[in-house]
C-alpha cells in the first residue's frame, strides 16, 4: 500500500475534480487499486471489492496517462528520492544485449 509520507507527495499531482458534474472516486483508492493490479499482475476483473469498480481503475489509468500525470509523478517522486540518496543506480549489460545475426557473428560461410 502508499505510504502517508509517499501520498503526501503525490496528492497535490493529481488532477482537480471536475468543475461540472459528480466528484470522481477517491485518487488515493484508485491508485492501490491500479498499484495493487501491477504488483500482483492480476487480469482488473480481479481487482478486491475493497478498490472499487475495476472499470474505474482502469479508465482512470488510461486517462492520467494521455494528460501526462503518471510522467509529473514520476517525476517528483525520483527526484525526491534522488535528493535522499535512496537511489542506487545500476546499469547490467550482458550478451542478449550485443546478440548479432548469425552471419554477422563469424559463422562460416557456406
Amino acid at each position: 500500500m502508499i505510504s502517508d509520507a509517499m501520498w503526501d507527495r503525490i496528492e497535490p499531482l493529481m488532477p482537480a475534480d471536475p468543475v461540472r458534474g459528480r466528484r470522481w472516486a477517491d485518487h488515493r483508492r484508485t491508485l492501490e487499486a491500479i498499484a495493487w493490479r501491477y504488483r500482483t499482475c492480476s487480469p482488473w476483473r480481479d481487482l478486491p471489492e475493497e478498490l472499487g469498480p475495476f472499470q474505474t481503475a482502469h479508465k482512470r489509468l488510461l486517462r492520467r496517462a494521455v494528460d501526462g500525470t503518471w510522467q509529473r509523478i514520476f517525476a517528483a517522486v525520483l527526484a525526491a528520492a534522488d535528493a535522499n540518496d535512496d537511489i542506487g543506480w545500476t546499469a547490467s549489460v550482458d550478451s542478449t544485449v550485443c546478440r548479432a545475426h548469425q552471419h554477422a557473428a563469424g559463422a562460416r560461410k557456406g
